[in-house]
């Protein structure tokens, strides 16, 4: 006996149309359906359902789901030319970027927009070119203090993550695909019970912030769970240039450097023409000094004293190859030379290097700069300060300014308080953003084996990472060119980040983040921003 091979179809004499007048009477909102068999919900259009497909079939378990499998499959459904009858798509969907071209766009011809590149807490003003919407190159602001037109590598490759296809792009729950409401929902409870007990489990866990707008979101959150920590960590930091600063002054300075007025400079191990906040600016005004026109024949002059070579090593004028362990003694030495009163002791070998170096610096008091690596311990870095002061540098090449960090702690140990408070217990909901702390985090802490004692854990960041994988959620982070936000540049200059772009990947910036424990579910960045 051959099979039986003909489609199965609907007997649609049986309609009971009481159950169709029942179902429009009930129904709310907007409501879609491809034919008045779906729209009666009959056991007959089950079954027929099961036979058409038997194996989507099988997964329809709820309304709502088979609905979703309806929209997708009903083209081949019976009486289907109804689908006519539906509402029309709700107008938030865009399926298009405009019907109508804007008279400001011409096919071809790019558009600049003025935003900022964040890295490390710091923004550097740039332009980025767009064609027909799409960003496709970046470039300096010539009108921002942080740029003056000049970009780096950094800024410059920023734009491959935007387009990135191995970037997170959907929200995870435990490792399965959520939604953005799912989680809204599933942090409900958590937060309720936080509320209760002031936040005393609530822990929060960024990188470097300078943004006005999150910083005043963070104290928001603070003030209304005034038991939770706010903690800083990022891998490669500022902690021995905050430590030196408090040292020297006894608080917490941001330095900034006129390299446009320096004619003798002296670096400690400080990279500042290629790493660093304001690197960009530095080099541009480093090598504006070394430029030889009719009206002025002498360039500036840069000692490097270095363990590894680097950028600006390259371009010193006199190097000199140092051992890490011997930098504190030997800044002392030149200290003890300019004539401050420090205890050190230097070989002969090298006190000719420091008799000609001081010398110099010396001679041009009020034009000189002594800068020091944020690698080198704190002491080095307090003793550049003092030799800038002794030598007439602050004011003239050396600025002193509030910090721009909107909480300048010591990280390390912020890492280290956050690591306890998952070890004792006392860590219950920790959101993270940014960051990938279980790949970055020192070892002796393991940060990894502490993190999964935590009973709630939320990751936000821009992929799927070793943290994400430790955490119950994952939150997809927005690129800096597809949402609103500010930032502070190396010398506090507040600057606002516009999008370019809708989201790619539909993430969520940390500000939407932040406004969800705060309560403010729908709210939107430019709102928070602004």
């Amino acid at each position: 006996m051959k099979p039986d091979t003909r489609r199965p179809t609907l007997d649609t004499s049986r309609l009971d149309l009481a159950t169709i007048r029942e179902s429009l009477a009930s129904s709310r909102g907007q409501d879609y359906w491809r034919c008045l068999e779906e729209l009666s919900d009959s056991e007959q259009f089950h079954e027929f359902l099961k036979q058409e497909f038997p194996q989507q079939a099988a997964g329809l378990l709820d309304g709502v789901g088979r609905r979703d499998f309806l929209k997708l499959m009903g083209a081949s459904l019976a009486l289907a030319g109804l689908n006519a009858c539906g509402r029309a798509a709700p107008v938030d969907k865009k399926i298009v970027p405009y019907v109508n071209q804007p008279e400001t766009m011409v096919i071809g011809k790019p558009m600049f927009f003025a935003t900022a590149f964040p890295m490390s807490g710091v923004g550097t003003g740039v332009l980025v070119e767009s064609h027909e919407g799409r960003p496709t190159k970046i470039e300096g602001n010539p009108n921002h203090p942080a740029s003056l037109g000049a970009t780096d590598a950094f800024a410059q490759a920023s734009i491959l993550t935007l387009y990135d296809p191995d970037r997170s792009q959907v929200v995870s729950n435990a490792g399965r695909i959520s939604t953005w409401n799912a989680f809204l929902t599933a942090i409900n409870d958590d937060l309720e019970a936080e509320r209760l007990s002031g936040g005393a489990g609530l822990r929060i866990l960024t990188e470097t912030v300078t943004s006005p707008t999150l910083a005043n979101q963070f104290r928001q959150l603070l003030a209304k769970f005034p038991r939770a920590k706010w903690h800083q960590y990022e891998p490669v930091n500022r902690d021995n240039a905050r430590a030196g600063a408090r040292l020297a002054f006894g608080d917490n300075v941001n330095t900034v450097y006129r390299f446009n007025n320096a004619d003798v400079i002296l670096s400690m191990d400080a990279d500042f023409l290629f790493t660093g906040p304001g690197s960009v600016r530095y080099a541009r005004d480093f090598v504006g000094k070394r430029r030889v026109r009719q009206d002025k024949t002498e360039m500036n002059r840069l000692y490097m004293i270095e363990a590894t070579p680097s950028v600006t090593g390259s371009m010193a004028d006199h190097r000199l190859a140092l051992r890490p362990s011997e930098m504190p003694n030997f800044a002392a030495a030149i200290a003890a030379k300019i004539g401050l009163s420090v205890q050190s002791t230097t070989d002969a070998q090298h006190s000719q290097w420091i008799e000609a170096l001081v010398r110099d610096l010396q001679k041009h008091r009020g034009g000189g700069i002594v800068v020091a690596g944020d690698q080198q311990p704190p002491v080095v870095h307090a003793l550049a300060h003092a030799m800038n002061q002794a030598l007439d540098n602050v004011g003239k090449t050396v600025i002193y300014t509030d910090p721009i960090e909107a909480n300048p702690v010591d990280q390390s140990a912020s890492l280290r308080e956050l690591v306890r408070a998952m070890e004792t217990g006392s860590a219950k909901v920790l959101v993270l953003l940014g960051g990938n702390p279980v790949f970055t985090a020192p070892v002796d802490l393991r940060f990894a084996e502490h993190l999964a004692k935590v009973p709630l854990r939320v990751h936000s960041s821009l992929y799927d990472d070793e943290t994400s994988a430790y955490c119950h959620w994952h939150i997809p982070e927005t690129h800096y060119l597809e949402s609103w936000s500010d930032v502070r540049a190396y010398d506090g200059t507040v600057t606002i980040l516009q999008p370019l772009i809708a989201p790619l990947y539909g993430g969520k910036s940390y500000h939407e983040v932040v406004a969800a424990l705060l309560g403010g579910f729908g709210d939107a960045t430019y709102d928070v921003v602004r």
